[in-house]
């Protein structure tokens, strides 16, 4: 990320969106990437109350002027607290829609929002909403968890070597550059189970299993290699099992604060981002989460 990668904030003004904003703050300070800071007035919610008391009411035009008020406040505090002059914008209508328009004009190389909110924005990051943000945007999109005390530390990139995971290999440099970068892939022994079941001795499974490691050993290495990545720059992580079960795990033993994950699978038509992998690690994890949404090519 640089002067000409813009991040783009969707905030609700909540306290927890607020700590979405500190981070992309330093992250613009960081890397010296413009931001903007979005709020979105829900257009079904204003065509309720325009029912109720008619069009251009007082009560519509406190709603934006509070709005802005608050936008322009939080933007003086990111600057007084990092030096970072944040623009305001504000909006009314369907929220996807506003936010996706704002990305646009803005052509954000980032969305940030908060992993929890209030009203639009806790649908937006934990339900259908955020799903479909996630599978028409091309943008990488980072859910934030915490109040931002320091850069990012460590960062774990779980990656499947499809050729989003390049790419979110990519992003994590990007967006982190100075932090110690983990490269996760977990394998599994194909058809364990139904190996044993047909009577195949456990010492042919476990060369199985090694050779399972070995083959991804050297893609993990080789992926790296083509992302970019100098052998001084990051630690491969190898694990056997569930995917979504071994990410939290080794996110919560290495102490990372930043999850990258890619939207697709090793399949364009297998999306992590609406299946159970992410799911899990943004139920069960503590750290930011990173969704790279665009795939670098083969």
């Amino acid at each position: 990320m640089s002067t000409n990668a813009p991040i783009l904030v969707a905030t609700d003004l909540s306290a927890h969106a607020r700590h979405a904003a500190d981070r992309a703050a330093r992250l613009a300070q960081e890397t010296g990437a413009p931001l903007t800071l979005l709020h979105v007035l829900p257009g079904e919610a204003l065509a309720q109350l325009r029912g109720w008391l008619g069009m251009a009411s007082s009560a519509e035009t406190g709603l934006f002027t509070e709005a802005r008020q608050q936008l322009s406040a939080l933007a003086h505090e990111l600057q007084a607290a990092h030096g970072v002059a944040a623009r305001t914008r504000d909006a009314a209508g369907p929220v996807l829609d506003e936010i996706l328009q704002a990305a646009d004009a803005l052509d954000a190389r980032l969305l940030v929002l908060g992993a929890r909110g209030a009203g639009f924005m806790r649908r937006l990051v934990l339900g259908t909403t955020a799903e479909r943000l996630m599978r028409r945007s091309t943008r990488p999109l980072l859910v934030v968890r915490h109040l931002a005390h320091e850069p990012y530390r460590h960062v774990l990139v779980a990656v499947d070597f499809s050729p989003w995971s390049r790419e979110a290999l990519r992003l994590a440099r990007r967006v982190a550059p100075h932090a110690r970068l983990t490269v996760l892939s977990a394998f599994a022994v194909p058809f364990e189970e139904k190996l044993r079941f047909a009577g195949v001795d456990a010492a042919t499974v476990e060369v199985y299993r090694r050779q399972a490691r070995a083959t991804a050993t050297h893609n993990l290495h080789a992926l790296a290699e083509s992302a970019g990545l100098v052998p001084s720059g990051w630690t491969p992580c190898v694990v056997e099992g569930d995917a979504s079960l071994r990410i939290v795990e080794q996110e919560q033993e290495l102490d990372c604060d930043l999850v990258v994950l890619g939207k697709h699978g090793e399949s364009a038509t297998v999306d992590l981002l609406l299946g159970s992998v992410t799911k899990h690690v943004l139920a069960e994890g503590s750290a930011d989460v990173l969704v790279s949404t665009q795939a670098a090519p083969r």
